[in-house]
């Protein structure tokens, strides 16, 4: 009996990784970053002063680009494109389905029946038309409507993959909603440029013209070798193992995290190293993670926008190495079963033109008075806005890793360290109204003009915190690994500026009714914020029960499951934050939300086809092909030994077979019952609806089968047994 298993593991020996796949850098990483990107110093060199002007205008102010400019600019990027050996071009946009997309134009012009050229306009630079029928929109328009529109984005720069010039860009419908991550994520930085520009410009630094959002994304993910991925159906089909019992050992002894790289995931590691300094991306950190055939890289950090599209542009790369490597690459949040699930840490901070992180702690007191009003203000948003920042980062595949003792919880939390604790602490004994000149001096020098020393080397981490301050940075640590930074990313920044906006007329209206001083209105603000934050603070384990309990106390939400996220996202609260801050309106707004639950449902519907295909045409024949054995076995024993001897000989097998049967009826009985829930589930209409009959009525019907086939592959024999196991997966190097 030949099975997938054993053709997968049958091919290892005959492939040299050491040898076929050796990566040695052919140069300095530095000579070769960027080498592909058509960065401000290839613009420098290609384009017309008045043209490099326009473009640098754009990036750094959002200016619009005339028409005349964008031929200069389109010709200058053809001949880069052209000396690079490229032949086609491409808007490279984000859609909704979560991965990148991409429709490729020749240069390729005839122009006589005999001759051509190569030719790229201002037009063709600008916008390309691809068929948007197959992308998501949420009831925005009919499926017959395919028109959709992209357009590009200059404030991230093009790159070449191959032979196709890559033009960063939006995706809109014909009648203008936003249909991909990008637009909601330029508009919320743009809010929060404006809304933080205004703040350090009233009441700290006049010098500054512009604030950046900065992001630092940590992208964790397993590898998994090819044959044996292609042995998985549930791995090719849900990107997650439905079956599988677990190793003798797994991540217990922690040997794996920060270990000695094997050399087959190095010269990978290499390889990806080569290309993303080529594509612009700045990684500079690689490890094992906790999980055997578990690894993370991340980059230095970035401008939110470029930093995205990077990470997006990274997850394609990775895919496209691997393979070479004969490895598959795991995003999802949790391939396995037991051990750790990947994650996609957010770090992230807003920066000023003039060079200051203003998370970061500064030398005098006014420096650090400015740090509190940031580092308050985003408390104070996340507590606000604690449910929306929770739906930011929900899907299927993230619901198994929050709170499962490798990640943070549901319940969104702040943690800032001991000591900010209370500095914040004694802040919010700040009296209310007017200070004495000793309280002045008090606050600033012995509360705020500590706080460069309090904080030095200070912040420890906390992993079970889904929003850790780490020193001059916020870590969302609740991002999941397959997740674009875009969502989150942009809940954050767009909850950030409503809550800069609402401090500055809190503070101009103290000012103006009170008669304070500047900095006394300051303090009397951010105080009553630090009494209003108080219940998001959390210093211990997020893991613990006690924790669950003490929140609950606090009126935080413990959101578990992506459905319960998604219906409170609707909350008018929300939608009148979207509105205001002109990111979506409210048919943009709806349509996004009944698109991820659509997404939750039809994931669910397709593991739970999956998991009732394996354990039906895999599992059960397996099971039952063993059984009929040892029932042949049983028979010959009872031909060659006494009845006395028959009965202590085979009572061990007796004991097998029936145990394979009981496990078999139990994986025929609840595949039954999970396919007749999951064609309920589907006759509900209702997008809500019908993804909380998936999440309460269809995925707890896994379990059962799952437990088992896990239990019938400790009873079949190694040799028939049909999947590949876990110890295989994860310990093949």
């Amino acid at each position: 009996m030949s099975t997938l298993r054993f053709k997968a593991l049958a091919q290892l020996p005959f492939i040299d990784f050491r040898k076929d796949n050796a990566v040695e850098v052919p140069k300095k990483l530095s000579e070769l970053f960027c080498e592909n990107v058509f960065s401000e110093e290839t613009m420098r060199n290609y384009l017309t002063k008045e043209a490099f002007t326009s473009i640098q205008d754009a990036i750094k102010r959002g200016t619009k680009t005339p028409r005349h400019i964008a031929d200069q600019i389109a010709v200058a990027m053809k001949d880069w494109a052209l000396s690079k050996g490229a032949t086609h071009y491409t808007h490279w946009f984000q859609p909704l389905t979560g991965s990148t997309a991409e429709k490729h134009d020749s240069f390729f012009t005839p122009f006589e029946s005999d001759r051509a050229i190569e030719r790229f306009n201002g037009s063709m630079l600008i916008q390309q038309e691809p068929d948007a029928s197959s992308f998501p929109n949420g009831g925005i328009r009919n499926t017959f409507e395919a028109r959709g529109y992209t357009a590009w984005d200059p404030t991230s720069p093009a790159f070449i993959i191959g032979t196709t010039l890559c033009i960063p860009s939006i995706f809109i419908s014909y009648t203008g909603e936003t249909l991909d991550y990008k637009t909601p994520l330029l508009r919320a930085l743009s809010a929060v440029d404006d809304a933080a520009t205004d703040v350090c410009r009233t009441y700290f630094d006049k010098n500054v013209t512009k604030v950046t959002a900065t992001l630092g994304w940590e992208q964790e993910y397993f590898l998994i070798d090819t044959a044996l991925y292609q042995s998985r159906p549930d791995l090719i089909l849900t990107g997650r193992t439905l079956l599988g019992h677990s190793p003798a050992k797994g991540q217990q002894l922690d040997d794996h995290y920060f270990g000695s790289i094997p050399t087959r995931v190095m010269n990978f590691m290499k390889e990806l190293e080569i290309e993303c300094m080529k594509l612009g991306i700045p990684v500079t950190t690689r490890h094992n993670e906790v999980a055997p055939n578990q690894f993370e890289l991340a980059p230095m950090f970035e401008e939110t926008n470029v930093a995205v599209d990077h990470n997006s542009l990274l997850m394609d790369i990775m895919a496209r190495v691997a393979h070479k490597h004969h490895f598959h690459i795991l995003f999802h949040e949790k391939p396995f079963k037991g051990v750790n699930g990947s994650g996609k840490h957010n770090n992230w901070s807003l920066a000023t033109d003039t060079g200051e992180n203003l998370l970061s702690p500064g030398k005098n007191p006014k420096k650090n008075l400015q740090f509190l009003t940031f580092f308050v203000n985003s408390l104070k948003a996340v507590q606000e806005y604690s449910d929306l920042l929770r739906c930011s980062i929900a899907s299927a595949s993230n619901d198994h890793r929050l709170g499962a003792n490798e990640a943070p919880p549901a319940i969104i939390s702040a943690f800032i360290g001991s000591q900010l604790y209370s500095v914040l602490e004694e802040l919010e004994k700040v009296t209310n109204g007017k200070l004495s000149p000793e309280e002045k001096t008090e606050l600033k020098l012995n509360v705020v003009g500590k706080i460069p020393e309090i904080l030095l080397d200070n912040t420890d981490r906390n992993r079970t915190s889904p929003f850790a301050f780490t020193g001059n940075k916020f870590e969302f640590r609740a991002v999941g690994s397959s997740a674009n930074c875009a969502e989150p990313m942009t809940v954050l920044n767009a909850i950030v500026a409503k809550q800069l906006r609402t401090f500055k007329n809190q503070v101009e209206e103290l000012i103006a009714g009170s008669k304070l001083k500047k900095d006394e209105a300051i303090f009397n603000v951010l105080r009553e914020y630090i009494k209003e934050c108080k219940n998001i603070m959390f210093e211990g384990d997020g893991y613990s029960d006690d924790w669950a309990s003490e929140a609950e106390k606090r009126g935080l939400s413990n959101l578990k499951t992506t459905p319960e996220a998604l219906k409170m996202e609707l909350n008018e609260k929300f939608v009148s934050l979207y509105e205001e801050l002109g990111i979506y309106n409210h048919r943009e707004f709806e349509a996004r939300n009944e698109i991820k639950l659509e997404k939750y449902a039809a994931e669910i519907d397709i593991e739970a086809k999956v998991l009732s295909d394996i354990a039906r045409n895999h599992i059960i024949p397996a099971a039952l092909y063993y059984q009929n054995r040892l029932i042949d076995n049983v028979k010959g024993l009872k031909e060659i030994f006494s009845e006395s001897e028959y009965g202590d000989l085979a009572k061990d097998q007796m004991d097998i077979i029936r145990s394979i049967s009981y496990h078999v009826s139990e994986i025929k009985v609840g595949v039954d019952e999970l396919l007749q829930a999951k064609e309920d589930a589907n006759s509900t209409h209702n997008a809500q609806e019908k993804a909380e009959r998936f999440c309460n009525e269809v995925k707890p019907r896994f379990d059962k089968i799952r437990e088992a086939s896990d239990a019938l592959e400790m009873l079949v024999d190694d040799e028939l047994w049909p999947m590949t196991k876990y110890r295989e997966l994860l310990f093949t190097r």
